[in-house]
């Protein structure tokens, strides 16, 4: 597999979304993609407890513990690389979590509009 340039949403180099927990389609900290990656794990989300519950209802639970594919499950706070078609769905229901823009996945505004993920950046 081979994977695209690691630049974020602004052009410049891709930073680490989460290493604790392993977050990435390729579980290498970042949310870089490829062309089999289908889900676009493009966006570097920090999880809240609204967006886990949307998740979750709409059938894919991030919090619950899978151990047995080494997966301890998310609380708030935490960051992962979320599927950009999610990330949009969530901020058309209103639960969008925030979004760290310069672990942000360039390939991700080929789902999602620049200002919708500004909209949603963490402030420092």
């Amino acid at each position: 597999m081979q994977k695209d340039p690691s630049l974020n949403v602004f052009g410049d180099p891709l930073i680490p979304c989460s290493v604790a927990p392993m977050t990435g389609y390729f579980r290498d900290g970042h949310c870089n993609t490829c062309a089999q990656d289908s889900g676009s794990h493009t966006v570097c989300a920090v999880m809240t407890d609204e967006f886990l519950a949307l998740s979750k209802y709409l059938g894919n639970d991030l919090s619950t513990p899978r151990p047995e594919f080494g997966f301890s499950g998310l609380n708030a706070g935490d960051q992962w690389c979320l599927c950009a078609a999610r990330f949009l769905q969530a901020h058309e229901e209103g639960a969008a979590p925030k979004v760290q823009l310069a672990a942000t996945h360039i390939k991700a505004l080929e789902i999602v509009p620049l200002d919708i993920l500004k909209q949603n950046a963490v402030t420092a």
